[in-house]
C-alpha cells in the first residue's frame, strides 16, 4: 500500500457517471455472500452519509474566508453528491432483485438526519453544533481517505469483484483520494482544535464500525439466496477475506485508527493524487461521463 506524503492537488469536479446494473448477480464479490454484503454494508451507509456531508459543508461554506478552501469545498460538495446517487443506484437494483435494504436505510437516515441533523439552535450554540459536525465529517473522511488508498491498491479485487461494481468502488475511492484533504482543511480553517477533532474521531470511528457490522448482519439475514445455515457471520470467513486481501486487515485498521491522534496528522498521508487521477482517466464510467 502506498503511504508516502503526497501534497499534489487538483481542481475538484463532479463526474456525471451512470451505471447499468442489468444482470448483476446478487453475490457479485467472488460469489461470496459475506464479502458481497461487506461491500453492500458500506453501500448502505454512503448515500445518507454523503447527503449529510453535503448539507453540513453547504452550511459551512458562507463561513469560509480562504478562496482556495472555498473552491475545494465547492468541488467536494459536487463529488459527494454524485457519490450518493451512484451508490443509491446499486441499492435500488438490489432492492428490485429482492434484497430488502429499506429497513436498514431508514435507521441510517435517522442517524444522519435525526441524531446529527439540524437542531433548533441559534447564535453561538448553532455555530458550535456546526463545528462539531464539520469535525465529524473530517473524522469520517480520514477513514475514507485510508479506504481510498487501500482500495486502489487492492489487487485481490481485480478478479474477485464484478467489473461494473469494481469500477464503481474504484471511481469513488479515487475521488476520495483526490479530495482527501478538503474536510480536514475546512475543519482546520474554521476551528482546528485538537481535542474537538479527537473527540469527533472517538465518536465517529466506533459508530461507523457498529453501523457497518449491523448492516452486514442485516443483509445476510434477508438475503433471498441464502439458507438458514448461510446467514451467520463466521470468524473464519472474515479472516479468510482479509488474508485474501478482499478487505482491510486488523493491523492496517489499527494503524489507521491511531494515526488520527497524531497532532501533526494530515490526510495527505493516504494515497497518491497522481494514482487517483490515473485511475479516473481509465475508469469506464468516468470516461463515458467525459464524452
Amino acid at each position: 500500500m502506498k503511504s508516502g506524503i503526497d501534497t499534489d492537488r487538483v481542481a475538484l469536479a463532479a463526474r456525471n457517471v451512470r451505471w447499468d446494473w442489468t444482470g448483476l448477480p446478487m453475490h457479485y464479490a467472488a460469489g461470496n455472500a459475506f464479502v458481497t454484503h461487506y461491500c453492500n454494508g458500506m453501500n448502505m451507509l454512503l448515500p445518507e452519509g454523503e447527503v449529510f456531508f453535503v448539507d453540513v459543508f453547504a452550511k459551512a461554506l458562507p463561513l469560509v474566508e480562504d478562496d482556495a478552501v472555498r473552491e475545494d469545498v465547492i468541488g467536494f460538495i459536487g463529488q459527494e453528491a454524485t457519490h450518493s446517487s451512484s451508490h443509491q443506484s446499486l441499492l435500488d437494483h438490489l432492492q428490485a432483485e429482492g434484497l430488502d435494504v429499506t429497513p436498514y436505510i431508514d435507521q441510517i437516515r435517522w442517524f444522519f438526519r435525526g441524531l446529527l441533523g439540524d437542531r433548533d439552535l441559534t447564535g453561538r450554540r448553532a455555530h458550535a453544533w456546526l463545528l462539531e459536525r464539520v469535525a465529524v465529517v473530517a473524522a469520517l473522511e480520514h477513514f475514507t481517505s485510508y479506504l481510498g488508498n487501500w482500495g486502489l491498491n487492492a489487487r485481490a479485487w481485480d478478479d474477485a469483484i464484478e467489473p461494473r461494481v469494481l469500477d464503481l468502488f474504484r471511481w469513488h475511492l479515487a475521488e476520495e483520494v483526490e479530495h482527501r484533504h478538503v474536510a480536514f482543511d475546512l475543519y482546520t480553517h474554521l476551528d482546528g482544535r485538537y481535542w474537538r477533532r479527537v473527540r469527533a474521531w472517538l465518536i465517529a470511528a466506533p459508530t461507523l464500525a457498529i453501523l457497518w457490522t449491523r448492516g452486514i448482519r442485516y443483509l445476510m439475514s434477508v438475503d433471498p439466496q441464502l439458507g438458514d445455515a448461510g446467514r451467520r457471520i463466521r470468524f473464519r470467513e472474515v479472516r479468510r477475506a482479509w488474508r485474501r486481501g478482499l478487505m482491510p486487515g486488523p493491523v492496517s485498521l489499527a494503524a489507521m485508527f491511531f494515526e488520527y491522534f497524531r497532532p501533526s496528522y494530515h490526510p495527505s498521508k493516504y494515497g497518491s493524487t497522481s494514482q487517483a487521477v490515473a485511475y479516473l482517466a481509465s475508469s469506464p464510467a468516468a470516461r463515458a461521463a467525459a464524452h
